[in-house]
């Protein structure tokens, strides 16, 4: 596919920008959130597909958690070469491959779902869905090198926001098939993603751009791999993303295990979180454009401790009610979070380029140069961040028949991140007060 390919791009000059920039990376925007979304959603498939495995599939409680966590692994895993890939093949180019590839897993799902096909079965075809989780690394380097700095809070947000849509969305269309089917057609769900994949592929072919300037660069990834900040930043989407993404897995399962929730009854609540949580992911990276990433996720992270709190003392008194509050509470912030803690990677070695004594686009390059080939390493260890809160889950059902042990490990862990974000991005240095123009503060 030799496709279409932009020689120069400079979003950057202002110029440039007003008059042909904008609208190519709208356009190439629009059609990335499109596959990306269908990407979402056949990653979490198979937390719709368990909730039609009732008692004649043969699978407890943690064989679930096991399958929708071997899911998440393979998503977080293979992020890192779906990053690398946009530069070798072209952003569109890949767009077309990566969306006809989830054709795999869906009509994998749709040969073996029925009782009787073994659990190892299960779990070859939950991992296949796993490449979908790819999409979105893929999909961000690409949009992040359309954008301007001054853009990429929104676009960034935008893109995300749209993609993390594919979770409810799945969800939903499960709800209505068990609603108006019943458990026993889970084929039905798999059967209405077909389609739609070969759309998402059709429209990358004929709207979305190749930049020619977007190169894999070795020496930006070993660089990257190097630095502190690739790995602080990790740990903080892991708090954000790792969240939203293993709640959005198990919170079905949650209710059914935890809740004695019906099929019907746990697809009737499992996408309100989930969908609040994408739709709310913008906003996240428009506050981080207007008041610093930095700051924004510093009282994200105190926020989630509270909703967890909530969810602990609801798990306790055994209040569904409470328990609905606090947890979509922890999908809102989730949202937030992934919003300006992405915002926040561009900024942050843009900010070193300026530490470093460059200026205007030289900066602005090396900031691109640098998050670019940060994104898909901290995309991929903050997804890892949902196979520990799935493998949580599992151990916690198991030994209590509660996930209360899992939560308060959770608010443990987002105490950790509203401390690291206040002591490495927040805490005026000397180094950072010498250099006022650009502090870590407002990235």
């Amino acid at each position: 596919m030799a496709g279409r390919w932009i020689e120069k791009w400079e979003p950057e000059d202002e110029t440039f920008w007003r008059e042909t920039g904008e609208r190519t990376a709208r356009r190439n925007l629009w059609f990335s959130v499109l596959s990306e979304h269908i990407g979402f959603s056949i990653w979490s498939l198979w937390s719709v597909m368990v909730l039609f495995m009732g008692p004649e599939y043969g699978i407890d409680p943690a064989g679930k958690f096991f399958l929708i966590s071997t899911a998440t692994l393979v998503g977080a895993v293979v992020r890192v070469p779906y990053t690398f890939a946009v530069a070798l093949f072209g952003g569109r180019n890949w767009t077309i491959v990566s969306a006809l590839s989830l054709l795999v897993p869906t009509c994998a799902a749709f040969w073996v779902m029925e009782p009787g096909t073994s659990y190892t079965t299960f779990l070859v075809v939950a991992a296949l869905t796993g490449i979908g989780g790819g999409n979105f690394a893929s999909s961000m380097t690409n949009i992040n090198a359309f954008f301007p700095l001054r853009k990429k809070g929104w676009a960034l947000g935008l893109n995300a926001g749209g993609g993390n849509i594919g979770v409810p969305v799945v969800q939903l269309v499960g709800l209505l098939v068990i609603g108006t089917a019943g458990a026993a057609h889970p084929r039905i769900v798999l059967g209405v993603y077909v389609p739609l994949i070969v759309v998402a592929a059709l429209g990358a072919a004929l709207r979305m751009d190749n930049l020619r300037p977007v190169q894999n660069d070795t020496g930006a990834a070993l660089q990257a791999v190097r630095e502190p900040h690739t790995w602080i930043m990790s740990v903080l989407y892991i708090g954000t993303f790792g969240s939203f993404i293993g709640y959005s897995f198990a919170f079905g399962l949650v209710l059914q295990t935890q809740f004695g929730r019906t099929p019907l009854q746990a697809a009737s609540l499992t996408f309100i979180g989930p969908l609040l949580g994408s739709l709310i992911r913008p906003a996240g990276g428009w506050l981080a454009d207007r008041y610093g990433g930095a700051r924004i996720t510093l009282w994200n992270f105190a926020a989630m401790a509270v909703a967890t709190g909530v969810v602990v003392y609801a798990s306790g008194i055994e209040s569904l009610a409470v328990f609905l509050v606090g947890f979509i509470a922890l999908f809102v912030l989730t949202g937030l979070g992934n919003g300006s803690t992405f915002k926040m990677i561009p900024g942050i070695f843009h900010a070193q380029g300026i530490a470093k004594g460059l200026r205007g686009e030289e900066a602005a390059a090396y900031g691109r140069r640098l998050s670019g080939a940060a994104m898909g390493l901290i995309g991929a260890v903050g997804a890892l961040g949902g196979l520990a809160i799935n493998l949580a889950f599992r151990q916690s059902f198991a030994t209590s028949g509660s996930g209360t042990a899992a939560f308060w490990s959770f608010l443990g862990f987002y105490a950790v991140c509203f401390t690291l974000t206040w002591a490495v991005y927040l805490r005026r240095t000397e180094a950072v007060a010498a250099k006022p123009q650009l502090s870590y503060a407002e990235v």
